[in-house]
């Protein structure tokens, strides 16, 4: 194996990228590493042949001149240059336990987890607002030890296994990895006497009830944030949020989109035909609209600012109001004979249903172009 150039050495190509470089010798570092291999002076010696290969081709300048001179061109080079043996296992053991291994962690509290609930409201809560009582189950902070876990009267002593740092050193050859203490799993802190009511969780299963205020003009999946109300964290640390999201119930009359708000009115015959005025129910009480003469079915009404007022600005959106005309049904034979008439009378000439005429003549055009 001395016969063999650094790129053999490593087994790489000589156009290697630097990456593939470090890959290959981060293999044949964890294969060959003594720790692995007690007693194999074979496996030694490739170990340190890989390492000087890598000491050179892992430096720019240094791999410039043995590509050009060989090792003439790096004979008495320093160990300066280039990533040293521990940086590579540095970045190995950083991939696998995290940015944390290598350097001394700080105890840090684990906050409380987020909530959601789902509150439902009716379209009249939704437009004006109320103010609600819900009831949450969650966990709370302990009340007999305030979320410390401790007894009262003592308190959480350091772990012994870390010295209260949360992390312990592992040393295996000539490197480390430090890791979350299995002790105190990375508290700092064990407690001995624990409370005898959340038995040293420092937090117990409860429902809370809230008071939440809607504001007007909330909509469907919005949701509202009550800060500090979901669980409580661990040990003391501070409690999670709770999200309210909104669903609100459909409404026997009026449907919602926005700041509008949509119905349909029923309007008898000869409402539609001679007009009149009818009688609209609104989210803030009834109003009269007028309905001229020859009033249409599906004809749309726009009554401003009967409708929802946005939840920012305040300015209300509009309520649209679309007329079914309805047909009589269930009529006796006088009313029918009177219809009959009516429809006789009808036929003088003049043009009474425009629409029903426009559309025959339509109807005429296609057939002839069949």
């Amino acid at each position: 194996m001395n016969k063999k150039n650094h790129y053999d050495i490593l087994g790489v190509p000589r156009n290697a990228s630097n990456e593939e470089i470090k890959k290959a010798y981060r293999r044949l570092a964890m294969k060959l590493h003594p720790d692995r291999n007690p007693g194999d002076r074979a496996a030694d010696e490739q170990f340190k042949e890989i390492n000087r290969a890598y000491e050179v081709l892992s430096n720019p300048q240094k791999r410039a001149a043995y590509d050009q001179f060989g090792d003439a061109g790096v004979e008495g080079a320093g160990a300066g240059g280039g990533a040293s043996f521990s940086d590579i296992f540095g970045d190995i053991f950083g991939d696998i336990f995290g940015a944390a291994g290598g350097r001394t962690a700080e105890r840090q509290s684990q906050r409380g987890a987020d909530l959601r609930y789902n509150l439902s409201l009716t379209l009249e809560q939704a437009v004006h607002g109320a103010t609600l009582e819900i009831k949450v189950p969650t966990l709370i902070a302990c009340k007999t030890c305030h979320g410390t876990g401790a007894k009262s009267g003592s308190t959480p002593s350091n772990c012994r296994t870390c010295g209260g740092i949360g992390q312990v050193r592992m040393q295996q050859g000539f490197f480390s990895i430090q890791q979350t203490c299995p002790t105190c799993h990375g508290e700092g802190k064990v407690i001995t006497n624990p409370c005898l009511d959340c038995h040293g969780h420092g937090r117990t299963r409860s429902a809370k009830t809230l008071s939440v205020k809607v504001p007007a003009g909330i909509d469907n999946e919005d949701r509202i944030r009550l800060s500090g109300e979901g669980e409580a964290g661990l040990h003391g640390a501070p409690a999670g949020d709770l999200y309210v999201f909104i669903e609100i119930k459909p409404h026997s009359i009026f449907t919602r989109e926005e700041k509008d708000l949509y119905c349909e009115v029923p309007v008898n015959f000869v409402t539609a035909v001679l007009g009149g005025e009818i009688e609209i129910p609104t989210l803030n009480g009834h109003v009269n609209l007028k309905i001229p003469s020859g009033t249409q079915s599906g004809k749309m009404f726009r009554l401003k600012g009967k409708g929802v007022p946005a939840i920012r600005s305040g300015s209300p959106g509009d309520l649209l109001c679309k007329v079914m005309v309805e047909t009589p049904v269930n009529l006796t034979r006088r009313q029918k004979d009177l219809l009959l008439a009516f429809e006789r009378e009808l036929n003088d000439g003049q043009d009474h249903t425009p629409k029903a005429d426009s559309w025959l003549g339509s109807v005429k055009k296609f057939f002839e172009g069949l």
